[in-house]
C-alpha cells in the first residue's frame, strides 16, 4: 500500500499544479496549450529518460548536457552534406559517450559523478570542434528533407510528443519486461547479491550509460531540429531539470526502485512548475534556484538511507 501511495504521489502532485494555474489563467486548459505543453517537455523527458536507467542502479550521468549539445552540433554540421549519415553519427557519438563513461566507470573504478563529469567535459570540447565554436544554422529544407519526424505533424499532434510516446514505450518494456530491466533493478537493490549470484554487473552498468548517451543525443538531434540550429551550449540549462525529472517522478537516487513512466511524469511536473513561474515573473536563472530546491526535497523524500552507511 505504501508503495502504491508513493507512486501516485507525483501523479496528485501533477494534477494540483496543472489545475493550481488553470484558476490563476483558465486559458491553460485549452487542448492545443496542453499540446504544446506536451511538446515542449519532450526534449527533457528524452534526456532523463536514458539517465533513469543509470540513477536506478544507484550511479549518475551528469555528462548529459554536454553530450546532447554535441549532437545538436554534429547534425547541424554534417546535414547539409551526409544527410542521414549526419543522424546516425551523432546518436552513435552519443552511444559511444556514454561507453566511455561506463568503461571508466567499470574499469578504472572512478565514481559516477566523476567519470562522467570527466566525459562532459571532452564532448563539450568536441561540440566546439564540430561547431568551429559557433551556433551552426540548419536550412528549412534540410529540415523537411532529415528532420521532419521531429518538427513535422501527424494527425494534428507534433511529431516531437509522438517521438517521445514512441521512446516512453520502448523504455519501459525494456525496463519492465526484459531480462536487462530485471537487472538494472537488481543491481541498484543489493549489487553485491547479483554479484554473488555470478552476474556479469559491469556489462549492466556498461549498457545503461550507453542507453543513457544514446538517448541524451537522440534528445540533442530533436533538439537542434526544434531550434532550426546546433550549438554547443544548446542543452546547458538541461542537466538540473533533467535530474530533477527523474527524482521528482520517484525514482530514488540510492537506485533500485523506479520507471520510466515516472520520469514522464516528472518531467511534465518540471514543465507545469516552470510555466508557473513564468507566469508570476520568476526568471530564467531564479528558476534553477527553484530546480535546486525541488531536487534537494525530492532527495530526501525518495531517498533509502538504509543504503547509505554514511553521507560523504
Amino acid at each position: 500500500m505504501k508503495e502504491r501511495i508513493r507512486d501516485l504521489v507525483p501523479v496528485a502532485a501533477l494534477f494540483l499544479l496543472v489545475f493550481g494555474i488553470a484558476g490563476y489563467s483558465p486559458g491553460f486548459m485549452r487542448p492545443d496549450n496542453l499540446l504544446t505543453l506536451t511538446a515542449d517537455t519532450m526534449t527533457l523527458f528524452l534526456m532523463a529518460s536514458g539517465v533513469t536507467f543509470v540513477i536506478m542502479l544507484g550511479s549518475i550521468d551528469l555528462s548529459i548536457q554536454g553530450v546532447a549539445s554535441m549532437t545538436s552540433c554534429i547534425v547541424a554540421a554534417m546535414l547539409p552534406e551526409y544527410g542521414a549519415l549526419a543522424l546516425a553519427v551523432a546518436l552513435a557519438a552519443g552511444a559511444l559517450s556514454g561507453l566511455a563513461s561506463g568503461l571508466v566507470v567499470n574499469y578504472l573504478r572512478i565514481p559516477s559523478f566523476v567519470a562522467t563529469l570527466a566525459v562532459g567535459g571532452i564532448v563539450t570540447s568536441v561540440a566546439y570542434w564540430a561547431s568551429d565554436t559557433r551556433s551552426v544554422y540548419i536550412s528549412q529544407e534540410d529540415q523537411d528533407a532529415w528532420l521532419d519526424w521531429a518538427t513535422g505533424n501527424f494527425l494534428g499532434i507534433d511529431n516531437e510528443i509522438w517521438t517521445g510516446l514512441v521512446a516512453l514505450v520502448l523504455l519501459t518494456v525494456l525496463l519492465s519486461f526484459t531480462r536487462f530491466g530485471r537487472m538494472v533493478r537488481a543491481v541498484g537493490s543489493q549489487e553485491r547479491a547479483v554479484i554473488a549470484s555470478g552476474i556479469d554487473v559491469d556489462r549492466v552498468k556498461l549498457a545503461a550509460f550507453v542507453l543513457s548517451g544514446f538517448m541524451a543525443g537522440l534528445a540533442g538531434v530533436v533538439m537542434g531540429a526544434r531550434l532550426g540550429s546546433g550549438s554547443p551550449t544548446l542543452a546547458n540549462e538541461f542537466l538540473l531539470p533533467a535530474i530533477a525529472c527523474v527524482i521528482v517522478g520517484g525514482t530514488a537516487i540510492t537506485g533500485g526502485v523506479g520507471a520510466v513512466w515516472k520520469t514522464f511524469v516528472g518531467a511534465l511536473i518540471v514543465a507545469v512548475v516552470r510555466i508557473g513561474m513564468t507566469f508570476v515573473g520568476v526568471t530564467v536563472f531564479a528558476q534553477q534556484i527553484v530546480f535546486g530546491l525541488v531536487l534537494v526535497l525530492a532527495v530526501a523524500i525518495t531517498m533509502d538511507r538504509s543504503k547509505v552507511a554514511t553521507v560523504k
